[in-house]
């Protein structure tokens, strides 16, 4: 029995020996787990210095946006207007304007109707001539207002070069004035200043003598400015009448 036990202890010796000398040392990995450990967070540390400096931004208020300070216009950069107009007036015209058209077609056709009205075509551009007046007064009233529409007709009268009226505006009503001329030739010319706001210069005239004779009664029509309705005045001695016996 002995012998047996030795013979075991024997070769476990041996056994562990060859172990040893013939092979290598093989460690025992450490065993593995499912689950990896978690990573614990760094605290973040913050600078006193900036954090004295967070300090949140102020936004300056803007007037034209706060309704209750300025009220919103209706014609804002950008906004587009409606184009649709029953109207060709625009934002900044005046009101009244738009009746200014429709008041002068209306005066022009009323003007028209009466046969008052100086439609604005050609102007005569030549002075015109209404010959030679014989006369033995002492004397002449002359006599002239607008033949057509009030329209600021202004005319000036010479007599024998000499200006007798400076400036006359003709109106619907006669307006006179005086004549006194020599014997033989005298010169008289009615000259238009300018044209009337609806057509050419346009004047009506009498001619009365010192009797009260009316001698000549006519009118010119569409005078440019600067041409002259003109006349020749002949004084004539009056006839010697006979004495009775």
């Amino acid at each position: 029995m002995k012998h047996i036990l030795f013979f075991i202890l024997l070769l476990t010796a041996i056994s562990v020996s060859a172990q040893e000398v013939g092979g290598k040392y093989k460690p025992i990995p450490a065993p593995k787990f499912g689950v990896k450990p978690k990573k614990t967070p760094i605290p973040e540390t913050k600078n006193p210095e900036t954090e004295s400096l967070d300090i949140p931004s102020i936004k300056t208020p803007n007037v034209f946006e706060n309704k209750t300070i300025t009220t919103p216009s209706k014609f804002q950069i950008g906004e587009e207007k409606s184009k649709f107009s029953m109207s060709t007036e625009n934002d900044f015209a005046n009101p009244g304007d738009r009746y200014v058209d429709k008041m002068e077609k209306d005066l022009k056709r009323d003007l028209k109707e009466a046969g008052l009205s100086e439609e604005r075509g050609p102007l005569t551009r030549k002075n015109i001539e209404f010959g030679d007046i014989y006369t033995s007064s002492a004397y002449f009233i002359v006599k002239c207002r607008d033949a057509g529409a009030i329209d600021g007709d202004l005319i000036k009268a010479v007599f024998n070069q000499n200006v007798v009226v400076e400036r006359m505006i003709l109106k619907a009503e006669y307006q006179s004035f005086k004549i006194t001329f020599n014997e033989g030739f005298n010169t008289f010319e009615l000259e238009a200043l300018n044209i009337g706001t609806l057509g050419g210069n346009t004047g009506g005239f009498e001619i009365i003598d010192a009797e009260g004779n009316r001698i000549l009664s006519d009118y010119w029509n569409n005078l440019d400015t600067g041409f002259k309705a003109k006349f020749i005045i002949v004084k004539q001695q009056k006839p010697l009448t006979k004495s009775k016996k």
